[in-house]
Order: structure tokens, then C-alpha cells, then sequence
């Protein structure tokens, strides 16, 4: 298993078609920006879309930019839209994504990485702190975690 970058790869429509294999919401919200070229647009020109990868499998993946669903906010980088495929839950896949998340922020130079979630006892898993709750772009309460690089 590797981490790859969707913008880094040469094949984006086959992974762009994995992404769509995706059986949540926020996956297909996140598909049809990639598709429609409206990411960047959406959390930042820097946005990158890491996927854990198993030769041509998709097992998870998630996004890395400057803001997510939290806007307004100061706070900066964020990772967003983390997915694991059912079949490869319970072996810490999405532990993968975020220690390269945390890798890239750490050679950005960054302290601190923010979530936006509804969960809780996932992301504490990885290290993670409840930072506050704050309402996300539609109006909705949401948990947002951080964790010190």
C-alpha cells in the first residue's frame, strides 16, 4: 500500500471513477467537484486528494487543503472528506492518510492540522483532541478536532 496524489497522478479519470465507487454523501460531493474542476475553488489552491492505494485498489482516501467545511476560519490546514472503503475498515488505513497528511503539514512548516466531523472516538484514536464545535457552511454544529505537529 501507498499514498498517491490525485493531482499528481496521470491516470485522475480511473481514480476519478474510484472516488465515485464511493457509497457516502460527502464522497459523491467530493467526486463531483473533482469532475466538474471545482475543488480548488472550493477549499483552496493548494488542495491536494491523498488516496491510499493498493496497486489499482482504492482503499481510502481523503482531502488535505486550506479550508474545509468550517468557513469562515483562520484555522489552517485542514483534512476533510476522509473515506475507507468498507472491505479494508479496522486496519488503521485511515491512520495511513492522516500520518501523510501530518507529514506534508509538518514540511509546510505548520503546527497544528484541524477536522471537521460528527464523530467522536475516531479520529482520538489518531491523536487528535476535541478543539470546539463550530458551525459548518450550512449552518450545522460540528466537531472540530485538532492535533499539534
Amino acid at each position: 500500500m501507498n499514498v498517491i496524489e490525485y493531482f499528481g497522478t496521470d491516470d485522475r479519470e480511473y481514480w476519478l471513477s474510484k472516488i465515485e465507487e464511493c457509497d457516502w454523501g460527502a464522497g459523491k460531493f467530493l467526486h463531483k467537484l473533482l469532475k466538474n474542476h471545482e475543488l480548488k475553488k472550493a477549499v483552496g489552491d493548494n488542495a491536494r486528494v491523498l488516496m491510499l492505494v493498493d496497486g489499482e485498489e482504492l482503499i481510502s482516501f481523503c482531502t488535505f487543503a486550506e479550508k474545509d467545511d468550517i468557513q469562515p476560519t483562520e484555522l489552517t490546514p485542514w483534512i476533510g472528506w476522509l473515506y475507507t472503503f468498507p472491505k479494508y475498515r479496522g486496519h488503521r488505513c485511515a491512520g495511513k492518510l492522516l500520518s501523510h497528511a501530518e507529514a506534508l503539514a509538518k514540511s509546510d512548516g505548520v503546527k497544528s492540522i484541524y477536522i471537521s466531523t460528527n464523530h467522536e472516538g475516531l479520529y482520538e484514536k489518531y491523536g487528535y483532541a476535541f478543539f470546539d464545535t463550530m458551525k459548518d457552511i450550512d449552518g450545522e454544529d460540528s466537531r472540530v478536532y485538532v492535533k499539534r505537529i
